[in-house]
């Protein structure tokens, strides 16, 4: 799957992720009120309001991106229907042709991560017959419980060809507190940075790793130290736009083939006709204001790239 995304960022020109984080509050009013006329203000309503959104948006933008990242908790927050609209907004992407990162964040003991990564990536048996359950192509893990909660995720990702983005540098303010922590003179993340690199050793594609690295844009001399630990590793690059990160925060994320990186912008794009810059749009047309942003969001980070030539 890695040499998908890569291949789709080739095509794409666009090394970006859409991240479909849907907040109720983000919804026109206008896709609240037919969901609600139809379940009645239910979770089922709710659900129903932020799976037409997310289609509506997809079908705007998934011409110039290569990849979608659903955050499962603002789906988990409406219970069964919620992770209904999940499951329908993973498999309406991948039927657009669109790689689909879980942002899941699973990290357990080795057993509960074998049932994540199995649900999420690989296929569960039921008798003599085996299902894919939300089958995404990459999921985001928490390596905190260190290789017994990781091998299993790295296990199903051999056996599917899938892949990981685990955290390393989070894009939140507090991520310091832990991540930022000296140990033997050295910061945490770059130990976490040095374990990743050794989980991908194993598990490679063509010239990257199926086991990739999450690290925010809002540290981008962090950014700058992991790129050069995890040389073979993916990096899922959150924080861009509505969190702070620039285009020009990015360019040391990338490897000198222009690869290595997928910048994630969630409410930025999802949430754009929010903005000053695309309240033309309005709400009826909020998914063209999405489009809009996408754009700007490919522009911005190209010109960084070429000026860092």
């Amino acid at each position: 799957m890695i040499q998908k995304l890569i291949q789709k960022i080739q095509k794409t020109h666009a090394p970006i992720v859409v991240g479909l984080d849907p907040m109720l509050s983000y919804v026109p009013a206008h896709i609240q009120k037919r969901a609600f006329e139809e379940h009645g203000e239910t979770l089922e309503g709710a659900a129903e309001a932020i799976w037409q959104y997310n289609k509506e948006i997809v079908d705007h933008v998934y011409d110039l991106i290569p990849a979608v990242k659903p955050q499962i908790a603002m789906y988990e927050q409406f219970g069964i229907p919620g992770l209904m609209a999940f499951k329908k907004t993973v498999d309406y992407c991948k039927s657009k042709d669109l790689v689909v990162i879980g942002d899941i964040k699973r990290g357990d003991i080795g057993s509960t991560s074998a049932a994540y990564a199995v649900g999420h990536l690989g296929k569960v048996k039921v008798g003599n017959n085996s299902f894919a359950g939300f089958d995404e192509d990459f999921v985001t893990v928490n390596p905190y419980l260190g290789t017994d909660g990781v091998k299993p995720f790295v296990d199903v990702c051999k056996e599917e060809k899938k892949g990981l983005f685990i955290l390393v540098k989070t894009s939140n303010p507090s991520s310091g507190e832990f991540q930022d922590r000296l140990i033997d003179g050295r910061p945490l993340y770059e130990l976490v940075g040095e374990q990743v690199a050794k989980w991908g050793e194993d598990c490679m594609g063509d010239d990257y790793s199926y086991v990739g690295a999450v690290v925010g844009a809002t540290y981008p001399e962090q950014g700058k130290v992991l790129r050069k630990i995890m040389p073979k590793s993916f990096i899922l690059v959150p924080g861009y736009g509505a969190q702070g990160g620039k285009g020009a925060d990015l360019v040391h994320f990338f490897n000198e083939d222009g690869l290595g990186a997928i910048v994630n912008s969630s409410r930025g794009i999802i949430a754009a006709y929010k903005q000053e810059q695309y309240a033309k749009y309005g709400e009826e047309h909020f998914a063209e204001a999405s489009r809009a942003a996408v754009e700007a969001m490919i522009a911005d980070i190209g010109t960084a790239l070429e000026r860092a030539k």
